[in-house]
Formats: C-alpha cells, sequence, structure tokens
C-alpha cells in the first residue's frame, strides 16, 4: 500500500503536461521567477543568457548521454527550442553548467521552462554562439585547459592573443582565470569589439582580487590620447574614460573585500558613466566614450602604456563585453543568477514520459544516497521478516484459541463420568485432528500421561496427594512449553519496534551530512539545492518507521492474544488438578477409570 501511494503521487503530476518530443523519455521543470517571493525585480531585463546549475542536490544524472548531448531546452509553450551552451557537464561528479537563452525575462512573475533528457541517441544540441545575443561581443566562461587562451562563447570569436597566469578550478562559474599583477590578457583589435564616440559599452566580470592596491586595472582600452579604463583603486570600482582633456573618473564608492567574489560591471550610454558592484549602481558620472577601435587588455594594462596604473593581482571568471548599455534589471539578474545563492531559479520534479514519472516521490528516490539505500534495503528487510512473523504467529494463535474452545467443550461433556476418557480419541478423526491442535489438550494428555503411569501391579491407577502435586508440576512444564511456542519469532517484532526507527535515524543523518557535503562542493547554497537531499534522508527515517508501527500494533495484538491463551491453560490445570483430587476421593476412583 505504501508503494503503490508512492507510484501514485509520482504519476499524477506527469499526467498534467503534453511531451515535446517521445524520443526524450524525462523532463525536468526549471521555474524563473522574478515576483516579490523570488528575485524581485519588477521590469523584465528582455533576452538574457540563464545560468543553469545542476548538481546532486537537484538533479539525478541517470539516462543521460555520457557527455549531456541529449539535454534540451523547451520554452513554457512545450514546444519551442531554447539554444542553450554547456560550460561544464562531469556526470561522475555530479556538476553540469548550462547557459540558457531566455528571449525574454518574465517581470515580476513566474516563468517555467523545460530541460529534456534520456535519449542516448541525440546528437549535441547546443548552440554556443546562438545562445548570447547578438550585442554580445566577448564572452570568456575560462573552461579551457591551463595555458590555452580563452575562447569567445560568441559568434564573434574574438579569442584572447594570450592565456592567463593560470586556470582555477573554483571559479565562480566552474572554471575561472587567475592573474598575477604582472601579465595582462591580450584582447584582439576587432570590428566587433569597436567602441564609436558616444556609443553604447558594457563590461561584466566577476573578480576575486587577492590583494588591495592603487589604481589596478580591470580592462584597459588605449587608443592614442583616448582612453578607458576600469578597476580597483584600493579595493574601490572606478571607470575613467580620457578623451584628451582632464580624464573623468566615477565617484568614489564603498572598497570590495579581498578574497571575495563580486560582480563589477560598468556601462556606458551614450551620457553617463555607471558602476554596478553586485548588481546594484554604486557611482555614475556624465561623460561620454571616445573611439577607441585599438586592442585591448584585461587584468592589466595596454602594451606601452604609461606607468601609473598597475595590474591585477587575483581572479576573474565570466567576463563579457557588450556594444550596448545593458540594463539595471538585466545586470541585477546576472549577479543574482551566477552567483552561488539565487533565489531567481527553482528546479522542480522530474518526470517520466510514460506517465510512470518520479514527480515528489521520485525527486526524493532519484535523490537517496547509496549508505541510505543500504540502510532502507535492511529495513525492509526487517519489515518483511516482521510482517511474515506476525502473519504466522496469528495464525497459529488463532488455531489454538478455536481448537480450546472445541476442547473446553468436550471436556465439560465428557470430564463428569470420565475424566481420561478423551485421552483415548483417535487421532487421525476429525476430533482428534481438532483436539490435536489445542494446547489444553497437550496440557491435558501430558497430566493423563502422569495418570496412567501410577497404575499398580493389578493395574489400578493408585493416586495419592503427593501424586496430584506431581501432576500438577508435570502439567506446568507442558504449560511452560506451550508459552514458549506463543512467543517464539516474538523477539523479531520487538527488534523492529525498537532497532528500525534508530536504523532509520542513522541512514537520514548520513544522507544530511552527505548531502551539505555535496552543497558545499557545489557552491550553490539554497532550499532548491538543499530540499531534496534532505527529503531523500528522512526516507530512511520514515521507512524505519514504516518499519516499526505495524511491528508494535501487530505485537500487542499477538501479546494480548497470547495472554488470554496463557491464562485459560492456567486455569485448565487448576481445574485438572481439583478434578482429579476430587475422582481420588471418590470410592474406587470411579472418574478414573478405563
Amino acid at each position: 500500500m505504501f508503494f503503490l501511494l508512492a507510484v501514485l503521487l509520482g504519476v499524477l503530476p506527469g499526467i498534467a503536461n503534453a511531451w515535446w518530443q517521445n524520443d526524450w523519455s524525462f523532463r525536468k521543470s526549471i521555474a524563473i521567477d522574478t515576483s516579490p517571493k523570488g528575485a524581485n525585480v519588477a521590469d523584465s531585463a528582455g533576452r538574457m543568457p540563464l545560468l543553469i546549475r545542476l548538481h546532486p542536490g537537484n538533479f539525478q544524472f541517470d539516462g543521460l548521454a555520457d557527455n549531456g548531448a541529449d539535454i534540451r531546452f523547451v520554452a513554457a509553450d512545450d514546444k519551442t527550442p531554447l539554444n542553450y551552451q554547456i560550460e561544464q557537464y562531469d556526470a561522475v561528479l555530479g556538476v553540469a553548467l548550462i547557459w540558457v537563452d531566455i528571449p525574454k525575462m518574465p517581470a515580476g512573475a513566474a516563468q517555467q521552462i523545460w530541460m529534456y533528457y534520456g535519449n542516448k541517441k541525440a546528437n549535441d544540441g547546443s548552440k554556443p554562439a546562438e545562445t548570447f545575443d547578438p550585442d554580445y561581443t566577448l564572452v570568456y566562461h575560462f573552461n579551457g585547459a591551463s595555458g590555452t587562451p580563452p575562447k569567445d562563447a560568441t559568434a564573434y570569436a574574438n579569442n584572447a592573443q594570450n592565456a592567463p597566469a593560470r586556470t582555477i578550478e573554483d571559479g565562480i562559474v566552474g572554471k575561472g582565470a587567475q592573474f598575477d599583477g604582472r601579465t595582462p590578457l591580450n584582447l584582439p583589435a576587432s570590428p566587433s569589439l569597436n567602441v564609436s564616440a558616444g556609443g553604447s559599452f558594457t563590461f561584466s566580470a566577476w573578480i576575486k582580487p587577492a590583494t588591495l592596491g592603487a589604481n589596478t586595472l580591470l580592462y584597459s582600452r588605449r587608443d592614442g590620447a583616448n582612453a578607458l579604463l576600469i578597476g580597483l583603486d584600493n579595493g574601490v570600482p572606478f571607470a575613467e574614460v580620457d578623451a584628451g582633456a582632464a580624464p573623468v573618473r566615477t565617484p568614489a564608492a564603498a572598497p570590495v573585500a579581498v578574497n571575495q567574489w563580486a560582480y563589477i560591471a560598468v556601462t556606458a550610454d551614450g551620457k553617463n558613466l555607471t558602476v554596478y558592484v553586485n548588481g546594484k549602481s554604486v557611482a555614475q558620472v556624465a561623460a561620454t566614450l571616445p573611439a577607441l577601435t585599438s586592442a585591448a587588455a584585461v587584468g592589466g594594462d595596454v602594451a606601452g602604456a604609461p606607468a601609473a596604473f598597475a595590474g591585477y593581482n587575483g581572479a576573474i571568471d565570466e567576463l563579457r563585453l557588450s556594444k550596448i548599455a545593458r540594463t539595471p534589471e538585466a545586470i541585477a539578474l546576472d549577479a543574482l543568477s551566477e552567483g552561488s545563492e539565487s533565489k531567481l531559479i527553482a528546479y522542480g520534479a522530474d518526470e517520466k514520459q510514460s506517465g510512470f514519472g518520479f514527480g515528489y516521490f521520485g525527486v526524493i528516490v532519484q535523490s537517496v544516497t547509496v549508505d541510505a539505500w543500504v540502510v532502507i534495503s535492511i529495513l525492509l528487510a526487517m519489515a518483511a521478516v516482521s510482517w511474515v512473523v506476525m502473519w504466522t504467529k496469528a495464525r497459529y494463535v488463532g488455531t489454538v484459541d478455536k481448537a480450546n474452545n472445541y476442547f473446553v467443550q468436550r471436556f465439560r461433556q465428557v470430564a463428569g463420568k470420565h475424566l481420561v476418557g478423551l485421552a483415548h480419541v483417535e487421532e487421525k478423526s476429525e476430533e482428534g485432528r481438532r483436539l490435536s491442535q489445542s494446547s489444553l489438550y497437550r496440557l491435558y494428555k501430558a497430566g493423563v500421561s502422569e495418570i496412567h503411569s501410577r497404575e499398580n501391579e493389578h493395574g489400578r491407577t493408585v493416586i495419592t496427594t503427593e501424586s496430584i502435586e506431581a501432576i500438577r508440576a508435570s502439567m506446568d512444564a507442558t504449560l511452560v512449553r506451550e508459552n514458549q511456542r506463543l512467543s517464539k519469532s516474538m523477539v523479531l517484532l520487538t527488534i523492529a519496534i525498537s532497532g528500525g526507527p534508530f536504523l532509520g535515524l542513522l541512514g537520514t543523518v548520513v544522507g544530511v551530512m552527505i548531502t551539505f557535503a555535496a552543497i558545499a562542493a557545489s557552491g550553490d547554497v539554497n532550499v532548491n539545492a538543499i530540499a531534496p537531499g534532505i527529503a531523500a534522508a528522512l526516507l530512511a527515517t520514515v521507512t524505519g518507521l514504516f518499519v516499526a508501527i505495524p511491528a508494535l500494533f501487530g505485537y500487542n495484538y499477538l501479546l494480548i492474544r497470547n495472554k488470554n491463551v496463557t491464562a485459560n491453560m492456567q486455569v485448565f490445570v487448576d481445574e485438572f488438578v481439583t478434578r482429579l483430587a476430587e475422582a481420588h476421593r471418590a470410592p474406587d476412583h470411579a472418574l478414573l477409570a478405563d
């Protein structure tokens, strides 16, 4: 019944919606929430690439192709495919970082997209060059091998001219680039990167400074007397424009922290130069960009520049340049979605095409770790054993109780005339078969056997007062053995009652530990990452209670039934011995005659 209910919980959510294509076996709902309960963004950011982080806390890497080639993203209408780029996919580690092109972000509301998977015959469907809109002129994920120049993810192919100092594994999104303050990253002189006089521009990147110094450059572009400089002045983000006259720099703001990731963005819209930190505007100055057509540098100044500025020492990740001024909403959502903690995205249940899907229960089952499965398997074995014990013991005590009632009825009929008369019933007869199932009859036969053992050489039964006590002792010994038969295997129920919940709790504690360890490794700390793992860990405790509760009810029921049978046997021993004593005093022991 328990598992039938669980399956129904999984089936019902999967029946409600149509399926994109029948070749894909599974899908997962992903909600983009800009309502007050989510990211709380009232205006639409328009088209933007959205980061999807998959890890064991929100997804099980089962049923996919080895390289994730069969992943597809579909819009809320369950018909329109969405462009996407896989930055990182590792099924062994259980980590995937995927950028999905959202044509229009919702405004103050929730919007759902679907992730389909489970078609190992599918070819790679990712389209990196189409995932980022044409206004992005350069996007570096820094996800290549160490020592290789970063590749541009846009269609413009503005690949770097050299490699950063080294590649690090713990970037804000997958890998990142480490700069040493001496060797900047040189960008190409490309027409797509050119900036016209008074034109628009956006620079954005995640930075993690190792040190804070005066006038350290994150981005530098010089064209003769013209320059655009973006950097940190003792940790204070700034943007500076030099058009041949006095340089114009944004006013001071709060400094960023050492060894902590911060999202820095700078926009130029033809009127103002604005600096953003972690998605919020912190400084602005009236300025326009000069014409810039030469090469640029990241993490330091361009070659041949004055020595007034220093190189940047620290990590950089997700470097982007745009030929438009990105909106404050887009910058805020970039900072929110790319960071390690986000309320923008909620991962829903995995569903199976057949309708025999996972649903809520499927999310739990798919999140169960191996150690928890071991505990649950042991608990299910304990449950099966306890059910078998309860069934067999209930049948046995029911049979004994029914046979005892029949024996008492027959004993009442013959005991007044012939105390030992029932001892001579043919065992193969119907009456003998029914009596043999009675514990009272076995007590009775034990007493009769003791009586018959006291015949003298003349064939006469001799019963003394001491004999009566010996007969009682023999019947009491038989009563003890009958009680042992009634109590046989009952200890297995007590083990299930007391051990089941504790064993389940052990599985839950270990599962919670593993869940938090996985969350710490992935760096995604939010309720959507934690909840599936915690729910799966609690499944062990639920299973332990599932073992203990029926065993508790069954044990108490059998205990009462056993006590009733025992009480009847004790009463019968007293009655039999009393009748024997009465027969012993009767003339010639008439009631004992054969």
